[in-house]
C-alpha cells in the first residue's frame, strides 16, 4: 500500500513570510523508538533536510517556520515513508502497522483522503486477483473467469483515473494537483504521456502548464514518445 509515497516532488505556492507549521506524530510501531525521522524538500536536484526529531516514546515533534507551501517527506533515515504538505499549521501524523495518515491542515486532509479513496481501490484491485485464483482452483470455465475478471479490472481502471483526474484537476490551484500528476507520472519506469496524464493536461489551465516541474515532465515525455513512434516505424519498414 505505500507504492503511492515512494514519488518525491516539490512545488511552491503563495509565498508568504511569518509562517509557522508544528508537526506532531504518534507511533504504535516499536521498532521506530529512537529512530530519527527528517522533513525533506526538493531543492535544485537533491533532497535537503529541514526539520528531524527522535522518535520517543513513540511521539515526536517539529516545528519551525514555513515561507511557501510545499510538498515535503517524511523520512526515517534515508528511506522515503510518507509525502505530505508542509503548511501552515498544527499536521498530525499517525504511524500504525496498517497505514500512515497525515491530516489536519486543509491541504494534508484533502490529501490523506485521496489515499484512502486509492488505498481502497488499491485493496478491491488485489481483491479481484485473489477471486481470478479461487475461480481457477473452483474449476469454473476459463473463457467466463476471463471475461467476468477483465470487466472487473477494466471497472477498477476506471474508478482510480477517474478519482486521480478529478483530484488533480480540483486542486489545480494548489501543490497537490501537480504533486499528484508528478506521482503518476513517476510511477512509470521513464516519462510517458498516458491518456490519462494527456487528457489532465490539455484541460488545465495555463498557469498549471507552467509550472516548471510540468514542463520539463511533458517535454521529456513527449521527446520519449517521438522516439518510440520512430523506433516503431522504423521496426515496421525493415
Amino acid at each position: 500500500m505505500y507504492k503511492l509515497y515512494l514519488c518525491v516532488f516539490c512545488a511552491l505556492l503563495l509565498s508568504s513570510c511569518g509562517k509557522k507549521y508544528k508537526l506532531e506524530g504518534i507511533s504504535s510501531v516499536s521498532m521506530l523508538d529512537g529512530k530519527m525521522l527528517f522533513i525533506k524538500v526538493f531543492s535544485e536536484d537533491k533532497m535537503i533536510n529541514i526539520d528531524s526529531a527522535e522518535v520517543i516514546h513513540g511521539l515526536f515533534k517539529m516545528e519551525g517556520n514555513v515561507d511557501s507551501t510545499v510538498i515535503a517527506t517524511l523520512y526515517m533515515d534515508d528511506r522515503s515513508i510518507i509525502p505530505f504538505v508542509l503548511e501552515e499549521g498544527k499536521i498530525s501524523v499517525n504511524i500504525d502497522d496498517a497505514r500512515i495518515s497525515i491530516t489536519g491542515t486543509p491541504l494534508n486532509n484533502k490529501f490523506n483522503d485521496f489515499v484512502n479513496r486509492k488505498t481502497s481501490l488499491d485493496d478491491r484491485a488485489y481483491e479481484v486477483e485473489r477471486e481470478e485464483s479461487r475461480m481457477i482452483m473452483n474449476g469454473r470455465n476459463p473463457i467466463e473467469i476471463r471475461n467476468e475478471i477483465e470487466r472487473k479490472r477494466a471497472q477498477l481502471s476506471d474508478e482510480i483515473n477517474t478519482l486521480a483526474k478529478t483530484f488533480i484537476q480540483d486542486n489545480y490551484d494548489n501543490v497537490l494537483g501537480a504533486g499528484v500528476f508528478m506521482m503518476i507520472g513517476n510511477s512509470m519506469p521513464y516519462p510517458i504521456m498516458t491518456p490519462l496524464l494527456e487528457d489532465v493536461f490539455n484541460q488545465a489551465p495555463d498557469s498549471f502548464k507552467e509550472l516548471p516541474m510540468i514542463k520539463e515532465y511533458i517535454s521529456i515525455a513527449h521527446s520519449n514518445m517521438e522516439r518510440m513512434e520512430s523506433m516503431h516505424i522504423s521496426a515496421g519498414v525493415n
